[in-house]
């Protein structure tokens, strides 16, 4: 039994991976226009869908209305998404920087295609 015991602790010390050096993160690659529109769907289709918008009629994310409320670059997207505004929560907390940035260029392209 006194064997077996450094040999128990020596096994369960390299199935947990203690003493092993920490590996590097991954990086995080911007997410596939697939993965983008499904993410539209499951954060911002609620209150957006077809780029419209359900609670402020005017406040759409169709390429006019974008343009009159000032918010028509990736940058000005990517800040509402991230910061909220209004009754539009803040989305900072829930997704990544990458999926903001990904978000806004998606909203962008629906809006010049008209969210056909």
């Amino acid at each position: 039994m006194k064997r077996i015991l450094p040999l128990l602790l020596v096994i369960g010390m390299v199935i947990s991976g203690w003493g092993q050096p920490a590996l590097a993160e991954p990086t995080v690659a911007a997410p596939a226009a697939e993965s983008t529109a499904q993410l539209f769907e499951v954060q911002c289709a609620g209150c957006h869908p077809n780029g419209g918008n359900i609670i402020r009629r005017g406040k759409t994310l169709k390429q006019k209305a974008l343009q009159r409320n000032g918010v028509d670059s990736v940058e000005a997207i990517s800040a509402l998404i991230a910061n909220g505004k209004g009754v539009m929560s803040a989305f900072r907390d829930r997704i990544s920087a990458t999926e903001i940035t990904a978000l806004a260029q998606y909203v962008l392209d629906q809006a010049e295609d008209n969210w056909q």
